[in-house]
C-alpha cells in the first residue's frame, strides 16, 4: 500500500483552504528516504483564528471532524474521518522546534499531484524525536540519523 493517494489528498485539500502547513514526523522523514513507517499524516501550523476556520473547512471538504484530545492542555488538532479511518494531526507547537517560520523556511516543497507539501528537513524531524524522548521516538532516532549521514 502506498501513501501517495493520502499525501495527495492532503496536499489538494491545503492548497485548496491555502492553510501553510509543514508535513512532520516519520511521513516526512520517509519522503527523505527513511525506512520508516507512520499511520498519519502530523503537520505543524500557525494557530491564527483564520487557520483555525480553515481547519474546519478542510475537515468539511473531507466529509471529516476536527477534534482537540486533551483540551486545553494540547495544541494538537486532529482531523478524522470514521469510514476509512483518515487522520491528519495539526499541531501548532512542535517539541524541539523553535517556531514555525523558522521550519517553513527550512522545509522544502514536494510535489503530489498537481499540488505540493512542504516537508520539513530531516534535521528538524530529529530534532522534535530527540526532544519529545518518547520510547517510540527514541526507537526510530538511530534509523533517522542513519538516513542523515547517507544523505549527506
Amino acid at each position: 500500500m502506498t501513501a501517495e493517494p493520502l499525501l495527495e489528498l492532503a496536499a489538494r485539500v491545503l492548497a485548496k483552504r491555502r492553510l501553510d502547513a509543514v508535513l512532520i514526523g516519520n511521513a516526512a522523514a520517509a519522503l527523505q528516504g527513511s525506512p520508516v513507517t507512520t499511520m498519519d499524516l502530523a503537520f505543524m501550523f500557525r494557530k491564527t483564528a483564520g487557520n483555525l476556520r480553515k481547519l474546519r473547512q478542510i475537515a468539511d471538504d473531507l466529509d471529516a471532524v476536527v477534534m482537540h484530545p486533551f483540551y486545553p492542555a494540547s495544541e494538537l488538532y486532529r482531523v478524522t474521518r470514521d469510514r476509512d479511518g483518515l487522520q491528519l494531526d495539526f499541531m501548532a507547537k512542535g517539541v524541539g522546534i523553535r517556531s514555525f517560520e523558522s521550519l517553513l523556511n527550512r522545509s522544502s516543497a514536494v510535489r503530489f499531484g498537481r499540488d505540493e507539501l512542504r516537508v520539513a528537513v530531516l534535521e528538524d524531524v530529529i530534532r522534535s524525536k530527540k526532544a519529545a524522548n518518547r520510547p517510540r521516538d527514541r526507537a526510530v532516532l538511530p534509523v533517522l540519523r542513519k538516513t542523515l549521514r547517507e544523505k549527506a
